[in-house]
């Protein structure tokens, strides 16, 4: 298991390309972690890191956002946070976005865990009472 301890927020982009060149080419990964963890703000720097150039916002009620990287690949983010049921992702597709082969960025995946890719890299994000995260993969 990795660790990447984040001790202030103007670190998150470097941790993100830490991150990203820890762990390469997985194109699921999915992010627990209590509310207010992180999450969606480590997303923001992944994405940054990644080439995305336009606003990356947590798609909590529309399930799914779609970016663009500079060279045209999509990255997937979804917020499963506000589902009541995991049949709601069927509605989506999910399955045309998990097993694409482009990055699928999916916060609380717990609320629908046996739809994700067993080969799907599963990513804690910790908060200590100081403040510092450390992100757990």
């Amino acid at each position: 298991m990795n660790t990447i301890t984040l001790h202030s927020p103007d670190r998150i982009d470097a941790a993100a390309k830490e991150f990203l060149k820890a762990c390469g080419h997985i194109p699921v990964i999915a992010f627990s972690g209590e509310l207010g963890a992180g999450k969606t703000t480590f997303i923001q720097a992944l994405c940054r890191a990644m080439g995305v150039t336009t606003e990356v916002n947590s798609p909590t009620f529309s399930l799914v956002n779609e970016y663009f990287t500079t060279e045209g690949n999509s990255i997937f983010h979804f917020d499963l946070y506000r589902i009541e049921d995991p049949g709601e992702l069927f509605d989506l597709g999910y399955e045309e976005y998990f097993y694409s082969g482009d990055h699928c960025f999916i916060e609380w995946p717990e609320k629908a865990s046996h739809l994700i890719p067993e080969d799907a890299l599963r990513v804690e994000i910790r908060v200590h009472e100081d403040g510092s995260r450390e992100i757990h993969f």
